[in-house]
């Protein structure tokens, strides 16, 4: 038997950002029997890649070894190690770019992401706007493994198998007998954040749907005190935020009918697992190339154009504009709540 290829894919950042990898490299995998793949990224991401098949995890160390340009050299050189053939940089930042020339001086093939920057400023340019879709990130990462030789189509993609819902859940969740809605109502930047107040208008809207279990993810001491607000007395409502760990988490998101999220990445992470998923949108947008995997464009509910027309505002939603901190305000709660339950009927 030949011996496989060997492609590095080098993506550290956000969770969500990671978390955009998972369907491509799945793709990879399927699509390419010849080929293996180690994945370079934070620690903390290692469960995204867990059970697909040719797929090791290497754990970057940015706080020790691999801290600085000194610990990039011996990042290089813990990664020659493991006789890579192909490099793909999936983040294009200066750390990674390092990294990719020291391979490249080597002989190692490499490539690395292109942004598409120059669109995304069109995009969101406050003046002179060129509103329409920049290529998502995952045409992006395809095009990266083409550039190495490794053609790539998402269109049919294959999700893994649902696991057994892990026994640490049960003492939260109970036996699934009801559709379960997972509601993930934050993000990194506040522009992005649907009001709480409508959030509150929906979840009581959605726990009284007959045979409903609403499932509220967060994380920090903060969001789980919002959390907890959120859900009020609704008894079919769960805080599982601090309650178990990630991965824990993870198995949940694998059991739920629907995902309801802010564009972040608890959007990306349900994604991931092919599971359906609506988001929300303010500074932000779908055609900035953040869209969910896999999702069709009506799951995405944006802020009103007509009244707040320079939005998107923000790529990732961490510039504000003077007058578009309600943008989100014209979303209508019912409007959501329909949409969420015409998914779950669709689904079952």
């Amino acid at each position: 038997m030949a011996e496989l290829k060997h492609i590095v894919i080098f993506r550290l950042s956000a969770m969500g950002d990671v978390a955009m990898t998972v369907p491509v490299i799945r793709a990879l995998i399927n699509q390419h029997k010849d080929v293996r793949v180690t994945v370079v990224s934070r620690p903390f991401f290692k469960p995204f890649f867990k059970g697909i098949d040719r797929v090791d995890f290497f754990s970057v160390d940015l706080k020790k070894r691999h801290k600085g340009f000194r610990g990039l050299i011996r990042l290089y050189r813990d990664l020659k190690k493991t006789k890579i053939d192909y490099f793909a940089d999936f983040h294009n930042v200066l750390r990674s770019q390092i990294v990719r020339m020291l391979f490249k001086f080597d002989g190692t093939k490499v490539a690395a992401l292109d942004k598409g920057r120059a669109n995304k400023k069109a995009l969101t340019s406050l003046k002179n706007k060129i509103f329409k879709p920049v290529p998502t990130m995952f045409e992006n990462h395809c095009t990266t493994l083409r550039k190495l030789g490794f053609d790539i189509n998402l269109k049919h993609p294959v999700f893994p198998v649902i696991p057994a819902l892990a026994p640490e859940l049960e003492q939260h969740t109970g036996k699934k007998d009801s559709v379960w809605i997972g509601i993930a109502p934050f993000a990194q930047y506040t522009t992005k954040v649907y009001p709480l107040d409508l959030m509150q208008k929906v979840i009581d809207t959605l726990a009284e749907q007959e045979k409903s279990t609403l499932f509220l993810f967060g994380g920090g001491e903060k969001e789980i005190a919002l959390l907890n607000q959120l859900k009020r007395d609704n008894d079919n409502v769960i805080v599982i935020a601090g309650k178990v760990k990630f991965e824990v988490e993870l198995n949940l998101i694998q059991h739920l009918d629907v995902m309801l999220s802010m564009d972040s990445g608890n959007a990306h992470i349900a994604a991931m697992y092919g599971k359906k998923v609506i988001t929300l949108w303010g500074a932000t947008h779908p055609y900035a190339g953040f869209a969910p995997f896999h999702q069709p464009i009506d799951y995405c509910i944006t802020s009103d154009r007509t009244k707040y027309p320079l939005l998107p505002t923000s790529v990732y939603g961490n510039k504000k504009v003077e007058g578009y901190e309600e943008a989100m305000r014209t979303i209508d709660p019912l409007l959501i709540c329909s949409k969420v339950m015409g998914v779950v009927e669709q689904a079952m």
